[in-house]
């Protein structure tokens, strides 16, 4: 298998994990089922909805692990039916969803058939720090060096 390596510029520094995280959304894309929308509610709000017709709410799990929103579903088989045409698919499921760092599940709804999960995106705000440059007279090893001379232990 040929691994495509997207941040290799030595000018990008420490995006490892975006190769992971395409890796990691290629395998989530799944089959196409259940359908679903993601739609933005707000500037700073998402939705996802999520078609589960027949889907009570004891069958569904929504869970967040490691920046990854996952949705399952499985189906209790009705033993006590016999069916003469079954083309309602009792069929179990995994949907995934790789979140952004700092987006957050605020709650899931389910009505009529549709499963509603709400997230909430945080303000983007720029930072400027200014880093100090330390000539040889402040640098670090001259700092704990002049602190053990002081009677203290560095």
């Amino acid at each position: 298998m040929t691994r495509n390596v997207y941040f290799n510029s030595p000018f990008l520094l420490g995006f490892e994990h975006l190769d992971r995280l395409l890796e990691r959304t290629a395998k989530a894309a799944g089959d196409g089922y259940p359908p679903y929308n993601i739609e933005q509610s707000s500037d700073d709000r998402l939705r996802i909805t999520l078609a589960v017709a027949g889907f009570a709410r004891e069958e569904l799990n929504v869970t967040v692990e490691d920046r990854q929103l996952v949705i399952k579903g499985k189906q209790n088989e009705a033993g006590d039916r016999t069916f003469l045409h079954r083309g309602i698919a009792a069929r179990q499921f995994q949907r995934s969803f790789v979140l952004a760092e700092g987006i957050e599940v605020t709650g899931a709804d389910l009505s009529n058939g549709l499963l509603t999960i709400e997230l909430a995106r945080p303000k983007a705000e720029s930072i400027v720090r200014t880093v100090e440059i330390r000539t040889g007279a402040n640098s670090p090893a001259v700092a704990i060096k002049r602190r053990a001379g002081e009677g203290g232990q560095p």
